[in-house]
């Protein structure tokens, strides 16, 4: 049995240097990588954590939105920050867009790949299971 698979490069340095996609999609299901507030000329956001998650969470909708899904698909979101103080600027962030979504979520600390980094989130998606919210 073969099992389609699309993948889609937001284009940052790292998905060429590490060998990864931006985000993969696997029958229904689509996975997004750990996602930072990188854009075309580095990081966005400053020293804002807030910002740095909404710029994060753009990424992820675009890769999914790719991938043939919505928001409102995303059953798991994995969120770390590099400090734990900045945990409600970020859940605040995360709720604005989830709130009416509701998927799984885990919030931890964690050292991120450089300082600069506030936030870093993973997603998770099945396509079509955001259909019953209206979006």
């Amino acid at each position: 049995m073969t099992v389609d698979r699309q993948s889609v490069s937001s284009g940052t340095v790292w998905e060429d240097l590490a060998g990864y996609s931006r985000a993969v999609r696997v029958g229904d299901r689509i996975l997004v990588a750990g996602t930072t507030a990188t854009g075309p000329d580095g990081l966005v956001g400053g020293n804002d954590p807030a910002a740095q998650a909404r710029f994060a969470f753009d990424k992820i909708e675009a890769a999914i939105r790719q991938l043939g899904g919505r928001l409102e698909d995303v059953v798991r979101t994995r969120v770390f920050v590099s400090d734990i103080g900045h945990w409600e600027a970020v859940a605040r962030v995360h709720g604005e867009r989830f709130g009416h979504i509701r998927p799984v979520n885990t919030l931890v600390e964690a050292r991120l790949v450089g300082p600069e980094f506030l936030v870093e989130i993973e997603a998770e998606a099945i396509v079509g299971a955001g259909d019953g919210l209206g979006s």
